[in-house]
Formats: structure tokens, C-alpha cells, sequence
């Protein structure tokens, strides 16, 4: 099984993961919380801007049941809000308003709902030390996964504001 974790894009091979019941989701469930997948069972998972919106002290745990539940050699496909690139563009000299309130938003949440709140902000360096303590054994960052269409690749300002990193067990 492939698991998109936050997804909504329904894709051959893939199962959705989902916290909101809405349609194409497979499974409702958080990701701080997979005890509804077996050890092992997972060949690959996708999240694409949903690890921001874990809490800082569930972090670990939430890392560890993804590693828990991707088989050996297993693929965890993470694309997270970059906080080094949002910052660079936040405090350009002569960025308006709008792009600077755009970036605070993708920095703290769009807060549309109830789920829509971020409580880490990520960058390569905290990224590949949660994934290592974590156990994965291979930690990649690259410039897109051309997976799905999503957050992953968004380049509003010309540059991406996403880390987009495959993690491997």
C-alpha cells in the first residue's frame, strides 16, 4: 500500500489518509496517529504540508509511527512550509504587504478551520535531525517529487516554498 497522508487528489496505487472525512479519503485518521496501519504495511507515504501542523512535542512520536509503519527500504515522501525561504522572502526590502502577509500565513496557517494552524516551523537542518532520530537511514532533499499536484511545488514569488525531502527506512 501507498498512503497520501492530508491528500484529496485521488491516484492509482494510492490509499488517502485524511482527518476530514471528504471525498477519495480511504482512511480517516491524524498523523500523529497510525496505529490503524500494521507494522510494516506501508511501501510509501506522502504528506505535502501536513507535518507543520503537528505539535512540536508530537513530533517525534509522529515521525517514529511513520517509520513504524513504512516497510525496510520504504520511501516517506515529506514536503513541509521551507521557514529559511518564507523568512528570506518576508524581510525583502521591497516585498508589499500582500506577499508579506502571504508568508506569514504559510509560516503560522491559512487558520481557516479548526485544522489549518501551524505549530513548527520547518527548515532542512531541524527536518533531517527529527527524520534521523526518528531511524530513517537516507534523507534526500530535492526539488519536487512530481507526484501530485499540490503545495509541493508552489512557486508564487519564483521561487518554491516548499522543503520537499524523501526520507528512506
Amino acid at each position: 500500500m501507498k498512503l497520501h497522508i492530508g491528500g484529496q487528489e485521488k491516484k492509482e496505487g494510492w490509499k488517502i489518509l485524511n482527518i476530514q472525512k471528504e471525498n477519495n479519503v480511504d482512511f480517516v485518521g491524524d498523523i500523529k496517529d497510525l496505529s490503524q496501519f500494521s507494522d510494516n504495511s506501508v511501501e510509501e507515504i506522502y504528506a505535502s504540508h501536513v507535518l507543520e501542523h503537528v505539535e512540536q512535542q508530537k513530533v517525534n512520536d509522529t515521525l517514529k509511527g511513520i517509520y513504524r509503519v513504512l516497510k525496510q527500504d520504504g520511501k516517506f515522501y515529506v514536503s513541509v512550509p521551507d521557514l529559511d525561504v518564507l523568512c528570506r522572502l518576508f524581510i525583502h526590502k521591497d516585498a508589499p504587504a500582500n506577499i508579506k502577509f502571504h508568508c506569514m500565513r504559510m509560516m503560522f496557517g491559512g487558520q481557516t478551520d479548526e485544522y489549518d494552524f501551524h505549530y513548527f516551523g520547518w527548515n532542512f537542518g531541524f527536518l533531517n535531525d527529527y527524520l534521523k532520530r526518528a531511524g530513517f537511514k537516507e534523507i534526500k532533499k530535492v526539488d519536487t517529487f512530481s507526484l501530485f499536484n499540490d503545495t509541493s511545488d508552489f512557486a508564487p514569488y519564483g521561487v518554491k516554498i516548499s522543503l520537499n525531502v524523501i526520507a528512506t527506512k
